[in-house]
């Protein structure tokens, strides 16, 4: 799924011109610090932010000089994804969301982008 969430990406221009499909770098969860997740965004050249999960730091550091470098890992940038975690949270709060009883991903999808929307609306005070 998250080579397909990247490859989903269009981030439109203010001018004329194709969107831009390749961010700057990506702030993740540990979850998604496999080896492939990596290397799908080195290949693209993206930065990734994710932190190195216990169990794999201890993997490599037990195979010695063969285990490899640890991954690159800004600290400051990570700091940035409670934004985004607590974003999830407020979208959470629809139970449809948070439970996915929904069969269809696009379905799914508009739910959510109308959970945006009035979270957004919400934020600008102009509404009652």
């Amino acid at each position: 799924m998250f080579a397909n969430l990247i490859g989903a990406i269009r981030v439109p221009w203010t001018g004329p011109g194709r969107p831009r499909t390749r961010p700057e770098a990506v702030l993740a969860d540990k979850a998604y610090s496999s080896r492939a997740n990596r290397a799908l965004l080195r290949s693209r050249g993206i930065t990734a932010v994710i932190a190195e999960p216990s169990d794999q730091a201890g993997h490599r550091k037990r195979r010695g000089s063969k285990g490899g470098r640890p991954p690159k890992f800004d600290t400051e940038a990570y700091k940035g994804r409670n934004v985004i975690e607590r974003s999830f949270n407020v979208l959470k709060q629809w139970r449809a969301l948070a439970t996915r009883y929904d069969k269809l991903a696009i379905t799914y999808r508009g739910g959510v982008v109308l959970g945006v929307i009035i979270t957004w609306l919400r934020e600008l005070g102009d509404t009652p």
